[in-house]
């Protein structure tokens, strides 16, 4: 509907007819469109009229044809059959194909005959009204996501900002701990450098490389609260001085538990130093019960120990330290990253060494 005007289609094969019910129309007000035909009806309709008014028997589109081809458009444009059969057949078609109303002629009732084309019209209001309102909605829920997207990415940047001064804290106090040890120092490096090649290896996603450059960087912060003087013992760790060491798993997970961001990262910072069979520590876990990120870890971490000089026993070959991999392997380590590492670190170290 432009302004006030109401428009109205009317299509009837009979000039007389249209000639008829276009006065009528005109008189209470309406603006008219008169056809011969259903296409012609087609051909012309569009979202300014307000009313379609269709003769049921037509010579070239009848009335139920051409309401058919408007419901296949989605037309919402309030449909009444103009006919003088008036049969129950006529009125049941018309109502499952979505006819609003019927007007009969000749036009005996010019009252009855205008509220009818009044209810349409306003049923016609309503379908704007509505789709109006769902246009509004629609646009202010577009403007509302977009913002809240606006917003989750400032809160996103923001939490990457925070984990990231996080993660740099904490790398700071893993880098104090590691220069009061020599043995320590530089072994968190290494054992991250160990691990991201491994994961390379193993075709990680991206998203678990970030998870496991976290935990091999962080596996060891839990030495933090132990007594360096047991770390730095020359000789053998007495039962004591073993049981404290074997703690730092559990401690280091407590240090991490606070940050919700790295709790995978917690996982594998506690399970370490589990073994498959069982009989590792602090919590005895086993087989499937240890991710492929825990499993990386305690293989690099392992390495790493036994190609590393201590005071109590010399450091091992690469080759040694292979074979001793190999020789616990299904037992201590899984087998399959065993086996990657095998292949990979010779030539890692290599080119691991060039670069230093």
């Amino acid at each position: 509907m432009e302004g006030n005007t109401v428009k109205i289609l009317l299509a009837d094969d009979d000039i007389t007819v249209r000639n008829t019910v276009s006065t009528v129309l005109e008189m209470f007000g309406y603006e008219v469109t008169t056809v011969p035909d259903g296409r012609d009806v087609i051909a012309l309709v569009d979202d300014s009229y307000s009313v379609i008014i269709l003769d049921i028997n037509m010579q070239d589109m009848g009335g139920f044809e051409t309401i058919r081809v408007l419901n296949d458009r989605q037309s919402d444009i309030p449909v009444l059959f103009l006919t003088g059969a008036g049969s129950m057949e006529y009125v049941v078609q018309a109502i499952n194909l979505g006819g609003y109303d019927f007007l009969t002629k000749p036009i005996d009732d010019l009252d009855l005959f205008n509220v009818k084309i009044k209810r349409a019209i306003e049923k016609r209001s309503f379908i704007l009204r509505e789709r109006n309102y769902k246009t509004s909605l629609e646009k202010e829920v577009r403007e509302k996501t977009k913002e809240l997207e606006n917003n989750n990415r400032l809160l996103m940047t923001y939490s990457h900002s925070l984990e990231n001064a996080t993660v740099q804290l904490m790398s700071s106090l893993q880098n104090a701990m590691e220069e009061k040890d020599y043995y320590t120092a530089g072994h968190t490096v290494r054992v991250t450098e160990y691990a991201l090649m491994l994961g390379l290896a193993m075709h990680l996603s991206e998203k678990d490389m970030v998870v496991l450059r976290r935990a091999a960087q962080f596996h060891d912060i839990g030495k933090l609260v132990i007594d360096l003087l047991c770390i730095q013992k020359p000789g053998k760790l007495n039962r004591e001085e073993w049981e404290l060491i074997r703690k730092h798993p559990g401690i280091g997970a407590n240090i991490i538990q606070p940050l919700g961001f790295m709790e995978r990262e917690q996982f594998i910072i506690r399970h370490h130093h589990e073994r498959l069979d069982g009989e590792g520590y602090p919590d005895g876990l086993k087989g499937d019960e240890l991710d492929t990120l825990t499993k990386i870890l305690t293989v690099v971490d392992s390495y790493d120990a036994m190609t590393s000089s201590r005071n109590y026993r010399r450091n091992l070959r690469m080759d040694e330290a292979i074979r001793e991999l190999q020789l616990h392997a299904g037992t201590q380590f899984d087998k399959d990253i065993v086996e990657v590492f095998s292949r990979s670190v010779p030539n890692f170290v290599l080119s691991f060494s060039a670069s230093v």
